[in-house]
Protein backbone atom coordinates (compact mmCIF):
# COMPACT_ATOMS: atom_id res chain seq x y z
CA UNK A 1 0.00 0.00 0.00
CA UNK A 2 2.33 3.00 -1.46
CA UNK A 3 5.27 0.95 -1.47
CA UNK A 4 7.92 1.02 -4.28
CA UNK A 5 9.19 -2.51 -4.71
CA UNK A 6 12.39 -3.16 -6.89
CA UNK A 7 12.95 -6.16 -8.52
CA UNK A 8 16.04 -7.52 -10.08
CA UNK A 9 16.72 -10.25 -11.16
CA UNK A 10 19.20 -12.87 -9.85
CA UNK A 11 22.35 -15.07 -11.09
CA UNK A 12 22.19 -18.63 -11.82
CA UNK A 13 24.75 -19.34 -9.20
CA UNK A 14 22.29 -17.53 -6.07
CA UNK A 15 19.07 -19.11 -7.08
CA UNK A 16 18.69 -22.54 -8.99
CA UNK A 17 16.30 -21.73 -11.94
CA UNK A 18 13.00 -23.77 -11.88
CA UNK A 19 11.86 -25.89 -14.82
CA UNK A 20 8.35 -26.34 -14.90
CA UNK A 21 7.39 -29.46 -17.68
CA UNK A 22 3.68 -29.41 -18.71
CA UNK A 23 2.82 -32.54 -19.94
CA UNK A 24 -0.47 -32.18 -21.73
CA UNK A 25 1.48 -30.51 -24.56
CA UNK A 26 4.46 -30.89 -26.06
CA UNK A 27 6.05 -27.77 -25.13
CA UNK A 28 9.70 -27.68 -23.76
CA UNK A 29 10.30 -26.40 -20.33
CA UNK A 30 10.10 -22.86 -19.06
CA UNK A 31 12.45 -21.75 -16.59
CA UNK A 32 11.44 -19.26 -13.95
CA UNK A 33 13.51 -16.53 -13.14
CA UNK A 34 13.98 -15.91 -9.94
CA UNK A 35 14.50 -12.47 -8.22
CA UNK A 36 15.52 -10.44 -5.27
CA UNK A 37 12.69 -7.89 -3.79
CA UNK A 38 13.40 -5.00 -1.89
CA UNK A 39 11.13 -3.29 0.54
CA UNK A 40 11.51 0.82 0.39
CA UNK A 41 9.05 2.12 2.80
CA UNK A 42 6.77 5.62 1.86
CA UNK A 43 8.53 8.83 2.28
CA UNK A 44 5.97 9.74 4.51
CA UNK A 45 5.69 6.83 7.06
CA UNK A 46 3.85 3.87 7.02
CA UNK A 47 0.32 3.93 6.51
CA UNK A 48 0.66 6.75 4.24
CA UNK A 49 0.49 7.40 0.26
CA UNK A 50 3.11 8.28 -2.27
CA UNK A 51 0.95 10.51 -3.95
CA UNK A 52 -0.02 13.02 -0.97
CA UNK A 53 1.56 14.02 2.29
CA UNK A 54 1.46 12.17 5.37
CA UNK A 55 -1.24 13.10 8.04
CA UNK A 56 -0.50 14.46 11.14
CA UNK A 57 0.78 18.16 12.22
CA UNK A 58 2.13 19.75 9.25
CA UNK A 59 2.27 23.52 8.08
CA UNK A 60 -1.29 23.64 6.24
CA UNK A 61 -2.72 22.89 9.61
CA UNK A 62 -4.44 25.80 12.04
CA UNK A 63 -3.41 26.46 15.27
CA UNK A 64 -5.97 25.27 16.95
CA UNK A 65 -5.74 21.49 15.30
CA UNK A 66 -2.09 21.71 16.10
CA UNK A 67 -2.66 22.48 20.02
CA UNK A 68 -5.30 19.61 19.60
CA UNK A 69 -3.14 17.27 18.21
CA UNK A 70 -0.60 17.55 20.94
CA UNK A 71 -3.03 17.36 23.96
CA UNK A 72 -4.28 13.89 25.84
CA UNK A 73 -6.58 11.97 23.40
CA UNK A 74 -9.00 11.36 25.98
CA UNK A 75 -9.09 14.77 27.31
CA UNK A 76 -10.08 16.13 23.69
CA UNK A 77 -12.87 13.42 23.17
CA UNK A 78 -14.20 13.85 26.71
CA UNK A 79 -13.93 17.95 25.52
CA UNK A 80 -15.87 17.17 22.50
CA UNK A 81 -18.98 15.02 24.02
CA UNK A 82 -19.50 18.14 26.33
CA UNK A 83 -19.52 20.33 23.72
CA UNK A 84 -21.92 18.14 21.60
CA UNK A 85 -23.93 17.29 24.78
CA UNK A 86 -24.29 21.13 25.57
CA UNK A 87 -25.26 22.27 22.06
CA UNK A 88 -27.88 19.16 22.09
CA UNK A 89 -29.63 20.72 25.23
CA UNK A 90 -30.21 24.00 23.71
CA UNK A 91 -33.41 23.42 21.74
CA UNK A 92 -34.70 21.34 25.07
CA UNK A 93 -33.84 24.56 27.12
CA UNK A 94 -35.81 26.62 24.89
CA UNK A 95 -38.84 24.72 24.74
CA UNK A 96 -38.90 24.21 28.07
CA UNK A 97 -38.49 28.17 28.91
CA UNK A 98 -41.40 28.75 26.67
CA UNK A 99 -43.75 25.73 27.51
CA UNK A 100 -42.37 24.04 30.88
CA UNK A 101 -42.20 20.44 31.32
CA UNK A 102 -43.71 18.44 29.52
CA UNK A 103 -47.57 16.76 31.29
CA UNK A 104 -46.24 13.51 32.00
CA UNK A 105 -44.59 15.32 34.74
CA UNK A 106 -46.92 16.25 36.67
CA UNK A 107 -48.08 14.30 40.25
CA UNK A 108 -51.61 13.39 39.03
CA UNK A 109 -50.18 12.26 35.59
CA UNK A 110 -47.59 10.08 37.50
CA UNK A 111 -50.13 8.78 40.12
CA UNK A 112 -52.53 7.36 37.15
CA UNK A 113 -49.62 5.71 35.42
CA UNK A 114 -48.93 3.70 38.93
CA UNK A 115 -52.43 3.08 39.24
CA UNK A 116 -52.85 1.60 35.52
CA UNK A 117 -49.46 -0.35 36.42
CA UNK A 118 -51.01 -2.26 39.09
CA UNK A 119 -54.26 -2.64 37.64
CA UNK A 120 -52.95 -4.39 34.34
CA UNK A 121 -50.06 -6.13 36.95
CA UNK A 122 -47.15 -4.71 34.62
CA UNK A 123 -43.83 -6.44 36.21
CA UNK A 124 -45.49 -8.31 38.96
CA UNK A 125 -41.70 -9.61 39.82
CA UNK A 126 -39.87 -6.48 40.51
CA UNK A 127 -42.09 -3.50 39.59
CA UNK A 128 -44.82 -1.93 40.56
CA UNK A 129 -47.11 -5.10 40.76
CA UNK A 130 -44.71 -7.39 42.81
CA UNK A 131 -45.36 -8.03 46.53
CA UNK A 132 -42.87 -5.98 47.77
CA UNK A 133 -44.10 -2.64 46.08
CA UNK A 134 -47.57 -3.00 48.04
Amino acid sequence: SGARIIRQPTTDNQQPAIHQHNPTTDQPPTTAIMVKVWYEPPPYGPGTSLNRPGYGIGPQRTQLVQQLSRRPQGMVIAGACVAFVAIAYIPVMIRESKYGLPFTFSPEYQAATRAYMRYHNMNPIYGISSKTAR
